[in-house]
């Protein structure tokens, strides 16, 4: 297999960039988030559990451990869905996995990374809805903070808010790399 050497080095990225949230910040937002989820669902209608993978894994899975403390059950299953694959800005959807779960007459809650524009939160979200999910949420890390929002689409659920810059960290890639950093960091330029 053929091995293309990614040049973007993140120590640069890290060394041009500003914290804006560290990991204490992060669990105690998503506690918080676990704690306004945990009161929306019953033990009888336990949730589809959907990550956003490769960003929402770390949020994903925090938020899982947090609404299982409390008590709240999960069926798990992911789905891939992206825009960016590796750059800085998004082009079209492409579905690199669909869950395997049958959605139809469940609540589905989504779990990602961030919520920027939404194009991609809105066609998983409206894919969730023609499979049949009877409600669908959405669970947020970040959401960043401008006014390019896709119209409808809002997390139902939000941790922390992030400036209108390059943000990574916390399943937040550079380029496809520092998506495992236990904070969220923004380019200064």
């Amino acid at each position: 297999m053929d091995t293309i050497a990614n040049t973007h080095d993140l120590a640069a990225a890290l060394a041009n960039s500003d914290l804006l949230l560290d990991r204490a910040t992060l669990e105690q937002a998503i506690a918080r988030m676990a704690r306004q989820i945990d009161a929306d669902y019953t033990a009888a209608d336990v949730p589809v559990y959907l990550t956003v993978m490769h960003g929402g894994m770390p949020f994903a899975a925090q938020l899982a451990m947090e609404l299982g403390a409390l008590g709240q059950d999960l069926e798990f299953d992911y789905l891939h869905a992206t825009r960016y694959r590796g750059e800085t800005s998004g082009g079209e959807l492409v579905w690199k996995h669909r869950p395997a779960t049958p959605l139809k007459n469940r609540r589905v809650l989504l779990a990602d990374d961030i919520l920027d524009e939404g194009h991609t939160l809105a066609a998983i979200r409206d894919w969730c809805l023609e499979q049949g999910a009877r409600d669908v949420r959405i669970a947020a890390l970040a959401v960043k903070k401008h006014d390019r929002c896709v119209e409808g689409i809002c997390a139902d659920y939000v941790g922390v808010d992030v400036p209108d810059r390059y943000v990574f960290g916390y399943g937040m890639d550079y380029h496809e790399q520092g998506r495992n950093l236990p904070a969220i960091y923004a380019l200064k330029d």
